[in-house]
C-alpha cells in the first residue's frame, strides 16, 4: 500500500455511516481512510476501487472472504470490525492502531538480529498459519503489510486476498502484488498456494534481517526475473535462519518447507521466557484475543503493491516460462518431514562462500529431522555485562568532560554523533548500490562525492537526538539542584545523563552501530575488555580531578550561565 502525507478529508464525507477523517494511503485495491462512527472508535476503512469490486460475482467473493476472515482469532493478525460488500461504496473496516511498519522499523532501528529476528519470523509464521486455517491465502506478505507493535509483528492488509484473484485481472495477463515479494509461480501464471505465502514470508523475514529486499531493487522486470531464477542475496543474514530461508525461497514450491515445519523448527529456537513464549501449541486457538490489531501502516513507494504485466519479457529474449524450465505449483503443500536437504537449483547473489557443517536437529517429541544449522551460542550474561560496563565507562568520560568544559564537550559530542550518523548513512547507501548492481571500480569516488549529501541528510536525525537528550539532561540538572549538589558534581551528572540519552535515544542506532563494531569485539574477551575499561575509567578520573582542582572552564563563554544571579552558598 502506498502512502502519502495524510490529507484531511472534506468535512461531512461519509461511507457506510463512517465519517472519513484522514486519508492514510492507497494501494492497488483501494484507498484507506481513518474513519469513525459518531461516538465510536476510530477504524481504518479501506474503500475498494471500482475495477476490484465491480460486479455481483466480485461482491459475493468479497462477502465470502470477509466471512472467513471474521473467524480468525489470533493476536498476530488484524481484526475486521465491519464490512459492506453490497453497498454503493463497498468497504472493509479494521481496527486502527498507529504504528511503524516493519519496513519503517528496520529503516529507523536497523535490521533485526538474534532473538528479535527469530521472534519476528515465528510470529509471522503463526499469523500466516491462522489465516490459512480459515481457507484464505494472504497473497501480499511484505514488510509494509507487517505492523510492529513494540517488538511483536502484526500481519495486516489481508482482507482482500481472494478478491485480488479476480479472473478479470489474472486471466488477462495482469496480477496484483509487489515485485520482489511475489512467489515465482505467480509470475508464471499459476494459482497461488500456501507455498506462495511461505515464499513471501521468507522474503519478508530476509528483509527484516538484512535491511534490504532479498531480490534487490531496480525495474520491476529485473526484480521479477531474479525471483523467477531464485537469485537472492542473503549475505549478512543471521546464520541461524539463513538455511531455512534459502529453503523457503526455492523457485520450486514443492521444495519449500510447509508452515507447520517452519513453526516447529522456529519454536525450538525461541527462548523459553515469559516475554517471548513459544507460539506453536496445539491449543493456540484458545488463546485470548487481547492484543491490539492494526491495518494502516506508512509504507514507502519502493514497497508498493503494483499492477504488474506478466506478459512483459526480460531483455535478451528470455521468456518468463521456457519449455525446459516450466513447473506446476501443487494444489497443496504437505511434504513429509525432511530426512536430508532437498536438492535445489537456487543461485545466490554475492555469496561469501562461507559454509560449515550442517547438523541434523531432531525433535525428541516428534522425531522430525531438520537439516538446518543449529543456532550459534547466544551472547552470555558475562559478555552482556562487559558491554554495559563499557557503555557506562564511556558515558562517565563524557560526564567528566562536561564537568571540565561543558560547552566544548557538548559540542564535541554533537559533532561526533553527526559524523557517525553521516558515515552510517553513506555506508548504507553504498551497500544498497552494491546490492543493486554489484561492485564497481568507481564505488569509492562515488562515496566520496556523495559524502556532502549524507552529511546534510544526517542533520535532522542529529537535531532530534540532541534535542531529546538535552531535555533529559536539563531534567537531571533540576534534580541535582533540588538535591543540593555542588556545581561540579551537577555538571558531571548532566554529562552522564546526556551521554546515555544520546546512546539510547530516538534514531541512535546509527550512532551505536559504528561504536559497537569496536566495543563488542573488546567485550568478547576478558583482557582487551579490562584494558579498555581501565583506560576509560582512568580518563574519567583524570578529567574529574581536573574539574575539582582547577574548576570548570566555560570557554568560549567568559563565565557560567546566570553568573549574575545570586545562588545558595553550597554552589
Amino acid at each position: 500500500m502506498t502512502t502519502s502525507r495524510p490529507e484531511q478529508a472534506p468535512p461531512g464525507l461519509r461511507v457506510g455511516g463512517y465519517e472519513l477523517l484522514t486519508r492514510l494511503g492507497e494501494g492497488g485495491m483501494g484507498v484507506v481512510h481513518l474513519a469513525r462512527k459518531p461516538g465510536g472508535e476510530r477504524v481504518a476503512l479501506k474503500v475498494l476501487r471500482p475495477h476490484i469490486v465491480g460486479d455481483d460475482e466480485a461482491r459475493r467473493r468479497l462477502a465470502r472472504e470477509v466471512n472467513s476472515l471474521g473467524r480468525i482469532r489470533n493476536r498476530r493478525v488484524a481484526e475486521i470490525v465491519d464490512a459492506d460488500p453490497w453497498g454503493d461504496i463497498p468497504f472493509v473496516a479494521t481496527r486502527y492502531v498507529p504504528g511503524l511498519s516493519l519496513h519503517d522499523h528496520v529503516h529507523e532501528e536497523g535490521p533485526l538480529t538474534g532473538p528479535d529476528l527469530v521472534w519476528t519470523a515465528s510470529c509471522l509464521a503463526e499469523a500466516l498459519a491462522a489465516v490459512h486455517e480459515v481457507g484464505v491465502l494472504h497473497r501480499d506478505v511484505k514488510p509494509s503489510n507487517v505492523l510492529m507493535e513494540g517488538r511483536t509483528p502484526i500481519l495486516i492488509d489481508f482482507g482482500l486476498a481472494r478478491v485480488a484473484d479476480d479472473p478479470k485481472l489474472t486471466h488477462t495477463g495482469w496480477l496484483l502484488g509487489t515485485p520482489g515479494y511475489l512467489a515465482p509461480e505467480i509470475l508464471y501464471g499459476d494459482d497461488a498456494t500456501a507455498a506462495s505465502d511461505v515464499h513471501s514470508w521468507a522474503a519478508t523475514v530476509a528483509f527484516a534481517g538484512t535491511g534490504r529486499p532479498p531480490f534487490g531493487r531496480g525495474p520491476s522486470v529485473a526484480v521479477m526475473d531474479r525471483v523467477r531464477r531464485g537469485e537472492h542475496d542473503l549475505t549478512d543474514l543471521d546464520p541461524v535462519l539463513r538455511p531455512a530461508l534459502e529453503e523457503a525461497l526455492d523457485p520450486d514450491p514443492a521444495r519449500r518447507p510447509s508452515l507447520p515445519e517452519l513453526r516447529a523448527w522456529l519454536d525450538r529456537l525461541l527462548p523459553a521466557t515469559p516475554g517471548q513464549p513459544s507460539q506453536h501449541r496445539s491449543d493456540h486457538r484458545a488463546e485470548p484475543f487481547t492484543m491490539p490489531m492494526a491495518v494502516a501502516s506508512l509504507a514507502p513507494a519502493a514497497d508498493t503493491t503494483e499492477v504488474v504485466d506478466r506478459r512483459v519479457e526480460p531483455a535478451g529474449g528470455d521468456r518468463w516460462r521456457g519449455e525446459d524450465e516450466a513447473f506446476t505449483a501443487p494444489a497443496a503443500v504437505g511434504r513429509e518431514p525432511w530426512t536430508e536437504p532437498s536438492p535445489r537449483s537456487t543461485r545466490v547473489l554475492h555469496d561469501d562462500g562461507a559454509t560449515g557443517p550442517t547438523e541434523t536437529i531432531r525433535d525428541p517429541g516428534h522425531g522430525e529431522a531438520m537439516p538446518w544449522d543449529p543456532p550459534p551460542p547466544r551472547t552470555g550474561g558475562l559478555e552482556r555485562f562487559r558491554r554495559g560496563v563499557l557503555v557506562v565507562a564511556g558515558a562517565a568520560v563524557a560526564g567528566a568532560g562536561v564537568a571540565v568544559a561543558p560547552y566544548v564537550t557538548i559540542a564535541l559530542l554533537v559533532v561526533v554523533t553527526w559524523l557517525l550518523r553521516s558515515g552510517s548513512l553513506a555506508g548504507s547507501a553504498a551497500g544498497a548500490r552494491r546490492q543493486l548492481r554489484g561492485t564497481r571500480w568507481y564505488d569509492a569516488p562515488q562515496l566520496l562525492l556523495a559524502t556532502p549529501w549524507h552529511a546534510v541528510a544526517a542533520v535532522p536525525g542529529v537535531l532530534l537526538l540532541v534535542t531529546w537528550s538535552l531535555g533529559l539532561a536539563a531534567a537531571g540538572a533540576l534534580l541535582c539542584f533540588a538535591a543540593g549538589l555542588s556545581l561540579t558534581t551537577s555538571l558531571g551528572v548532566v554529562g552522564l545523563v546526556l551521554a546515555l540519552a544520546m546512546w539510547w535515544g530516538p534514531g541512535s542506532s546509527r550512532l551505536r552501530g559504528p561504536v559497537q563494531r569496536v566495543s563488542h569485539p573488546l567485550a568478547a574477551r576478558g583482557v582487551p575488555w579490562f584494558l579498555a575499561t581501565l583506560v576509560l575509567l582512568a580518563a574519567a578520573t583524570g578529567l574529574a580531578a581536573t574539574a575539582t582542582s582547577d574548576g570548570t572552564i566555560w570557554a568560549p563563554a567568559r563565565d557560567r550561565p546566570l553568573a549574575d544571579v545570586s545562588l545558595p552558598s553550597w554552589l
